[in-house]
This record gives C-alpha cells, structure tokens and sequence, in this order.
C-alpha cells in the first residue's frame, strides 16, 4: 500500500521524504491556507522534491470552471492529480478532464455508489473520507470494504485512496482490506514508526553495549 502525507507543509513532506516512506501527497485549500503562502509556490516546491503524485484541489463548483482549473493545475508539474469534489458537476469535470489524459482524484466521497460513479468517469483516485464517517457513527471501514469489492468485482482501474485517516489503526485496516493508499497528517505516519517495546529495546541494547570492552 502507498503512503501518502495529507499536508502543505514543505517541512513535513520533506522529512518524511527523506526517510524513504512516503509515495505522495494530498493538499485541499483549508492545508494550504494554513501556511500562508501562494499555492502555485508550494505546489511547485512539493514537486520539485521528486514527489511522484501531488493532488491539488480546484475550489470552482461549476463544471467549466473546475475543468479550467483542472487544466491550469496540470500545467504546473507532471505529478500533478487535480482533485475534483464529488458533485454532478465534479462528475462532468472529470469526464473531461480524464478524457484529456489528467489525473483526477474525486474527493468528498462518502458512500461506494459515489465511488462507484467516480470510477465510471475515470477517475485516477477516489478518496473515501473515513473519519468523518466515523465522527457520525458509522464505520468508516465498512465504506472502504465496499469499495474494494466492487472495484474488483468490475476490474476498475481507479485507486483506492483512504482520506480523513485519524490513526494508525485505520491504516492497518486499509491495508487488510486491499485499499491502494492511505493519506495521513504527519503525526499520524510518525506513529506508524513508534513502538514503545521498540525504544525499550534499544535502549536496552545500548545499556548492555557500554559494557562489552572497547579495547
């Protein structure tokens, strides 16, 4: 499963990159308001750190302005995924857009009929939000199971991108139920790494090291 960084931070996305885990990012204009700079600008220096899939997300609600956005987005890199809400006008705009060769991921999705419609417009991403579902009492892996079902059932080749993770359970359970990514904010995919019997360990190991003689 591919890991993503749901972020607009340069720093987080690099020191992630840097660890060697990370596969992508997602951004939405409530992450990139959050820093205070351009968007074209953070785009462009997420990009530019080798970064193979960034989605960026258009704020038009009418079709031809989201697919103008769509296009103006896929101009500025090619690991550029235009992120389209899914709507019927968002449904329109991917049509068009995928028919273009972009790469469209239709976020906003909360039931598997959305998911499945996604598919059908070409969608490269589909992004079931789950912690939202969840915040509603709902189990948000129920929606994601779907989804996986169904896309198989029919051979879709759109990808299942888990958005709206809150911890690392819902990462482990995406990756059980076949789920091709999982988005996360960074402290998220930070505890992915952490295990307390793990820092007992070295700690432990590195006790026992200061006894064994140097010379």
């Amino acid at each position: 499963m591919k890991l993503f960084l749901d972020t607009a931070s340069v720093t987080e996305i690099r020191t992630m990159w840097n660890v060697g885990i990370l596969d992508g990012v997602t951004t939405n204009p409530t992450l990139v308001a959050k820093e205070g700079r351009k968007f074209e600008e953070v785009l462009r220096e997420i990009c530019a750190l080798g970064v193979p899939s960034v989605s960026a997300e258009v704020v038009a609600t009418d079709t031809a302005g989201m697919v103008a956005e769509g296009r103006r987005l896929r101009e500025i890199h090619p690991s550029i995924y235009v992120k389209v809400p899914m709507t019927s006008a968002g449904l329109a705009a991917t049509r068009t857009l995928a028919g273009e060769g972009t790469r469209v991921n239709m976020t906003l999705v909360f039931s598997a009929n959305q998911a499945l419609l996604a598919a059908k417009v070409g969608a490269a991403y589909v992004s079931p939000f789950i912690g939202r579902l969840d915040d509603q009492s709902q189990d948000g892996m129920d929606l994601i199971r779907d989804i996986v079902t169904i896309y198989r059932n029919y051979r879709y080749p759109t990808q299942v991108l888990v958005a709206s993770v809150r911890h690392p359970v819902h990462v482990l359970e995406a990756a059980k139920l076949g789920a091709d990514i999982a988005t996360m904010p960074f402290g998220v995919m930070e505890k992915l790494v952490q295990h307390p019997l793990t820092d007992l360990g070295l700690a432990r190991f590195l006790k026992d090291w200061e006894k064994v003689p140097k010379a």
